[in-house]
């Protein structure tokens, strides 16, 4: 186990989080298990990225916001596989979310206290409006914007709202780099 800055790295079932170099990894987070963090991501503060059951991957670029957790399903004999939890390259993930055994692809978005059930995906561009509830096997098609609880298809999105998500994840990377800086990392 390692503790840094208030940082819990720790392997279970004998499967270490294997963290690249120039990911940012805020105090108050917890990092269990089969976890795999890709390049200029970042985890803020107080987040639990926990792959204690199924593995989760979290891609280049991505963003895990602040007390966000962030877990998987065990496999069972209907579901051999489980439901992993993969997050691919600059997905932008809002404060406070949950994001349970689902695939989140290229650029998806979930915004501020969504939630993200089992089996869901998100396909690239696709958003989760903050606070919505995205239940479980559903899927938000490239480009379309869901809200509510559960979420609903609402619209597709523009160029200028899909550029401004990318935007944003963008100005994580290097606001991760800021924070590391100030923490001495």
């Amino acid at each position: 186990m390692t503790q840094r800055t208030d940082i819990t790295i720790a392997a279970i079932h004998g499967k270490a989080p294997r963290i690249h170099s120039s990911a940012f990894i805020a105090p108050g987070c917890r990092i269990i298990g089969d976890v795999e963090i890709g390049a200029d991501a970042s985890i803020w503060y107080n987040c639990i990225i926990r792959g204690d059951v199924n593995r989760i991957v979290i891609g280049a670029r991505s963003n895990i916001q602040d007390g966000t957790v962030v877990h998987c399903d065990s496999p069972k004999s209907e579901r051999p596989e489980g439901y992993p939890t993969i997050i691919g390259e600059e997905v932008l993930i809002g404060h406070m979310a949950m994001v349970h055994g689902c695939t989140l692809h290229d650029r998806a978005f979930v915004g501020l206290g969504s939630i993200v059930m089992d089996g869901c995906v998100i396909e690239s561009d696709g958003m989760l409006a903050a606070g919505a509830m995205l239940t479980a096997g559903k899927t938000i098609g490239e480009r379309e914007l869901w809200m509510g609880r559960p979420a609903k298809y609402a619209r597709d999105l523009d160029e200028e709202t899909v550029a401004a998500n990318l935007a944003g994840t963008l100005r994580y990377v290097t606001n991760g780099r800021l924070h590391a800086d100030a923490l001495g990392h």
